[in-house]
């Protein structure tokens, strides 16, 4: 039904022609369905504004939020994963890990980085849930530990963000002994009076929620991250009831003793020189 026509630069078109929106120039919020621009979206640090809405993102973002000017050195930036087992279910893991190093740019599920926060040392630890579900492996805890070591050295906090799905079943065993050896670790962070600080988003579980995350002198969370061991469809299952209203998310995390404090991301770096500065004193 050609009623409608357009002529542009002597082509004739109909209104059937519809030009397309490119990619990733809006954000919908998946809980409020508030729509707004991509780049609106980021310099509210990646938040909904109308309802609060904490999106998932990775180390890089991070780390343009914490550090001054976004400047740091990464610590451990070349390590990767082996494959010990020669694991292979859908696929080999080592072509898991070629494909998704391809896809994300990572070599693994965290980045470690040391700068200045607020003008003080600090090293951050951040994990990355686009790799691998943000699952731990060999190069997680090794990084972790790397990370607490540079905190000893110079002598200054230790931040680590969680975001993981748990331990990384292609390493088996070798994943589970990073429970023990990022936490023996961490030890030696308290016996020197260095604070370590965790910070648990979206999602947080399994191994991690088992061993680092929750070791800090000061466990925070960000709104509505869930927090768990055990995700809540496996808990129903295995109970075979219902769960309370909003089991398991960092508000009744915090109720139920397990954190200290929520903080909203842009209070974050606010918050943490804050509690640095309480510390140092």
């Amino acid at each position: 039904m050609g009623w409608f026509t357009r002529v542009k630069q002597g082509i004739t078109t109909s209104t059937e022609e519809k030009k397309e929106t490119p990619e990733g120039l809006w954000y919908k919020c998946p809980e409020c369905s508030e729509i707004m621009t991509s780049d609106d979206h980021a310099k509210n640090l990646w938040v909904c504004a109308k309802c609060g809405h904490h999106e998932r993102v990775g180390s890089a973002e991070y780390f343009q939020i914490l550090f001054d000017d976004g400047k740091f050195k990464e610590i451990g930036a070349d390590l990767v994963a082996g494959d010990p087992l020669g694991f292979e279910d859908t696929k080999k893991y080592t072509d898991r890990l070629t494909e998704t190093r391809k896809k994300t740019g990572l070599n693994d599920a965290i980045r470690t980085a040391y700068g200045k926060l607020a003008k003080e040392d600090v090293v951050i630890a951040c994990m990355d849930f686009n790799f691998i579900g943000g699952s731990m492996g060999s190069v997680v805890g090794e990084k972790v530990a790397m990370a607490a070591d540079t905190a000893m050295r110079r002598k200054c906090p230790l931040l680590v963000i969680s975001k993981s799905g748990g331990a990384r079943m292609m390493e088996a065993g070798f994943s589970l002994m990073q429970m023990a050896k990022t936490s023996a670790k961490l030890s030696l962070l308290g016996k020197k009076g260095i604070p370590f600080i965790s910070l648990l988003t979206d999602p947080t579980t399994g191994g991690v929620t088992a061993s680092f995350a929750m070791l800090g002198d000061l466990n925070i969370a960000e709104p509505k991250a869930l927090v768990a061991f055990a995700g809540p469809r496996v808990v129903r299952e295995t109970i075979g009831h219902d769960l309370p209203e909003g089991f398991q998310r960092s508000e009744f995390v915090l109720e139920h003793g397990f954190l200290d404090k929520i903080v909203e991301r842009k209070d974050l770096k606010d918050f943490l020189a804050k509690t640095f500065l309480m510390f140092r004193s």
